[in-house]
């Protein structure tokens, strides 16, 4: 029975492969919009050393650039820069519901950020959290 239970499951698991293997989108690949929306929030600012988690309070201003890419704004003067490992299909939409499976209590790398339809509550695509940049104005 394991045998063929393996046997079933081994197409499952190379289309999860595929999925994983998609090519990021890069900044050349963002639209003219969400360029000026990166240059708004990053801008001035320079970027410092990734860290694996955040503070709890700093995830309720959370800004979508595109499928990639989600800041944390914490002030004027200090946003995390999160770019997803493997895109979020449908992110950049902003239409959906983010709900985050914290398994630390507080945002952290490797996190899952599942969508929801707002109006149906229908799940949609489901995403990794990767390490977060913050970015800090010197002045």
């Amino acid at each position: 029975m394991r045998r063929i239970a393996l046997c079933t499951m081994l197409p499952a698991l190379a289309l999860l492969g595929a999925c994983a293997q998609q090519p990021r989108a890069n900044a050349d690949a963002l639209t003219p919009q969400q360029q000026e929306l990166l240059a708004k929030h990053l801008g001035n600012k320079t970027a410092g050393t990734p860290v694996s988690c955040i503070s709890q309070g700093i995830s309720n201003d959370m800004i979508r650039v595109n499928d990639y890419i989600l800041l944390y704004r914490v002030s004027s003067k200090l946003v995390y820069r999160n770019d997803l490992p493997g895109g979020c299909p449908g992110l950049a939409r902003n239409d959906d519901v983010m709900v985050t499976q914290q398994l630390t209590g507080r945002p952290c790398s490797g996190d899952i950020i599942r969508l929801v339809d707002r109006t149906s509550g229908i799940g949609g695509g489901s995403c990794v959290l990767g390490k977060f940049t913050p970015y800090r104005t010197t002045d």
